[in-house]
C-alpha cells in the first residue's frame, strides 16, 4: 500500500478512522486495505487507477467526482455489477473485478 495515494477524507463517508487491514481480491490479485474506506481508496493506495472501461470506445475510467454522482468508478463488487466504488465501503474478503462496459463481462 502507498499511503501517499490514500484518500484519507471523504467529502460524504468523511474521515477513515477504522484502520483494522482487510483482505481483498482485485481481478484475482490478493490486496490489502482499511475496512470501511472506500473500495476506490484502497485500490488507489494500490496503484489501481483504472476501474472500468467504456462499452464503445473501451477507454479507462477511474476516480472523477469521488462522491457517487458518475458512473467512472463502476465496478464488478461480489459480482455485482456497477457499483461506485468510490462510496462503498470496503470489507474484508470482497471480491472486486475490472468492470468492460454497462454490462458485466469479466475477462
Amino acid at each position: 500500500m502507498d499511503e501517499s495515494r490514500r484518500i484519507l477524507e471523504h467529502p460524504i463517508l468523511g474521515v477513515t478512522e477504522e484502520k483494522r487491514i482487510v483482505h481483498f481480491q482485485y481481478d484475482g490479485k490478493d490486496m490489502t486495505g482499511y475496512e470501511g474506506e472506500p473500495i476506490a481508496s484502497a485500490l488507489r493506495a494500490a496503484g489501481v487507477m483504472v476501474h472500468r472501461h467504456t462499452k464503445k470506445r473501451d477507454e479507462p475510467r477511474g476516480i472523477f467526482c469521488a462522491i457517487g454522482r458518475c458512473t467512472d468508478c463502476v465496478m464488478i463488487v461480489d459480482g455485482k455489477p456497477n457499483i461506485r466504488t468510490c462510496i462503498t465501503p470496503l470489507k474484508e474478503g470482497m471480491q472486486i473485478q475490472t468492470q468492460y462496459g454497462v454490462t458485466a463481462k469479466t475477462n
